[in-house]
């Protein structure tokens, strides 16, 4: 089965649909306050009718460096101040990191830089419980100039591909965004962002091996229509167009948190 979703330019992170899986935003500067996550004394308990909230990453789960913690609260917050104070992070090696507020119930806390590979973290917020553990570091680096799509494994380059980004008018965006959801093939729909699929830059297209990083519609697939094009020049409509064969082996090796980071 396939799902229709679009490609399309997305010059921000789409914070506000954090609910769906995750949000994740490394260049967030909506930070409220500044703390390091490390093995510290018990937090105060949030008090009042704060029912226990839905934590992410979940229990058990294998997420990438970029990946934050997110608290999502079953009702609005009315003092948030008191919710961060009830949030206890517990990371297997200290790493310092900030809240930042998605929206009036969704707390979000975001390591600096990234979690150190192999990290086990441990969180707990108002009677919620889970623990998680950081996988490889993996991280792919995306270069709008060269049209090269690297991708290294704790700090070992072990992919270099050739790519094509956005085209003008269509440029992929520059900054750093950690794989959201992964899809074996779809169809792309120029429709669902506004641009008919008859128009001259409207499209429907089959795509494989499709990794989402943006809410907005950015994705790293197959295009093998465009490979006369990849390592060369930008042709898309802001995804990141790699090889069958290139994409299917990011769609195997990366998982949700791996960044991607997109340069100039």
């Amino acid at each position: 089965m396939t799902l229709t979703v679009s490609e399309g330019l997305d010059g921000m992170w789409k914070a506000q649909q954090v609910g769906r899986l995750f949000l994740v935003s490394v260049l967030a500067a909506l930070a409220v306050c500044g703390v390091s996550a490390a093995a510290s004394a018990a937090p105060p308990a949030v008090t009042g009718k704060i029912l226990a909230p839905a934590l992410s990453p979940a229990s058990g789960q294998v997420v990438g460096i970029a990946h934050p913690v997110v608290v999502r609260f079953t009702s609005p917050v009315p003092d948030r101040a008191l919710a961060e104070r009830g949030v206890r992070i517990t990371p297997s090696t200290p790493v310092p990191g900030q809240f930042s507020w998605i929206d009036d119930r969704t707390l979000q806390w975001s390591p600096d830089h990234f979690w150190p590979a192999h990290t086990g973290v441990t969180v707990e917020a108002a009677g919620a419980k889970s623990q998680f553990q950081v996988g490889d570091a993996l991280v792919a680096v995306a270069n709008t100039t060269t049209h090269q799509f690297t991708v290294s494994i704790n700090d070992q380059i072990v992919q270099t591909m050739p790519a094509s980004m956005g085209k003008p008018g269509y440029e992929t965006p520059l900054g750093t965004f950690p794989v959201i959801e992964q899809f074996r093939d779809m169809i792309m729909d120029s429709s669902t962002y506004g641009v008919p699929i008859d128009d001259e830059e409207g499209y429907r297209l089959y795509v494989e091996y499709a990794t989402r990083i943006t809410w907005g519609g950015i994705f790293v697939h197959a295009a093998p229509w465009s490979v006369g094009s990849q390592g060369f020049e930008n042709v898309s409509h802001g995804c990141i167009n790699l090889s069958t064969e290139n994409a299917r082996w990011f769609y195997d090796n990366a998982k949700i948190g791996d960044p991607v980071i997109v340069t100039a």
